[in-house]
């Protein structure tokens, strides 16, 4: 069984959260989750408006995701692909290159963001209504 892993705050889930996850999932036969705890987040000055266990039932319930864990901190990353088995590791290719360090553990892979679809500017977005 190929694992695959990725990590994200998955704040106000949106089509490129799905595409991102129905994508990596395809890399593999089993898709284990990395969701940032608000503690961690706080840490990066970074702010969602759902909490933790919210974020985490939305993520559960995605037909691709077979399993979500904490992400609490930067560190954890290669414990977490020894822990899971993960041969695969997936980010958007934002964050290019900036994992590159993981390719001794296992493969690193950078997928495409869905063009006009971000987060942010669905909180800005928000900010103006």
């Amino acid at each position: 069984m190929k694992t695959v892993i990725t990590y994200g705050t998955f704040d106000i889930l949106h089509r490129g959260h799905i595409n991102l996850l129905k994508r990596a999932r395809a890399l593999g036969d089993r898709l284990v989750v990395g969701l940032s705890s608000d503690e961690f987040n706080a840490g990066k000055h970074k702010s969602s408006l759902l909490n933790y266990e919210n974020r985490k039932i939305v993520l559960e319930s995605i037909r691709y995701v077979d399993f979500v864990f904490p992400e609490d901190n930067w560190e954890q990353k290669v414990s977490d692909i020894s822990k899971y088995n993960a041969q695969i590791f997936v980010m958007g290719n934002d964050w290019e290159g900036k994992f590159d360090m993981l390719k001794e553990y296992c493969e690193v892979v950078y997928l495409d963001r869905t063009p006009a679809i971000s987060t942010t500017e669905i909180k800005t977005s928000l900010s103006h209504v």
